[in-house]
């Protein structure tokens, strides 16, 4: 179950807005759109951050010492993606902090890659401030093959639905 209409003060129904806790329940699924991984994403990601293994930086490096065999980006950026792709979705104007998560990463994911976010929400309740509760989902991040290349359970404190 969701509800989906969120409107302002005139009625008019305001798209793009995130979920409210009290709007789901365990068992709802949905999925992101997708998005691709490109070059510039792993260069910037990984200058941004100081990751500069070799694994990341040296082509050659990857071409004749790497079992993966093309440029793989970082699971943290995977990860940042993925999140990037839930906010647009699902948080705007309604999510308050993350909280917690353990995250897997089960195979490589290389530029040109193409990865979306397949959720289902496992807990929702309130807390014991009456304006904000927690969600925790359970999250999979498949590329455009259907392979799954990492998993993770963030807990997400929520507003409540005013």
């Amino acid at each position: 179950m969701r509800r989906s209409i969120n409107v302002d003060e005139n009625g008019l129904e305001v798209l793009g807005l995130g979920f409210y806790w009290d709007d789901v329940e365990p068992g709802y699924r949905f999925r992101t759109l997708g998005r691709t991984i490109t070059e510039a994403d792993i260069t910037l990601f990984i200058g941004t951050v100081g990751m500069v293994e070799e694994m990341f930086t040296n082509l050659d490096y990857v071409a004749s010492q790497s079992i993966i065999g093309s440029r793989p980006a970082p699971g943290s950026l995977v990860f940042c993606m993925a999140e990037g792709l839930l906010m647009q979705s699902t948080m705007q104007r309604t999510g308050m902090a993350f909280m917690e998560a353990d995250i897997k990463v089960h195979r490589p994911t290389n530029a040109g890659d193409t990865i979306h976010v397949e959720c289902e929400v496992v807990e929702a309740r309130g807390t014991s401030k009456s304006e904000r509760g927690l969600v925790r989902t359970s999250n999979r991040v498949v590329n455009q093959r259907g392979e799954v290349v990492l998993t993770y359970n963030p807990l997400r404190m929520v507003k409540t639905r005013p």
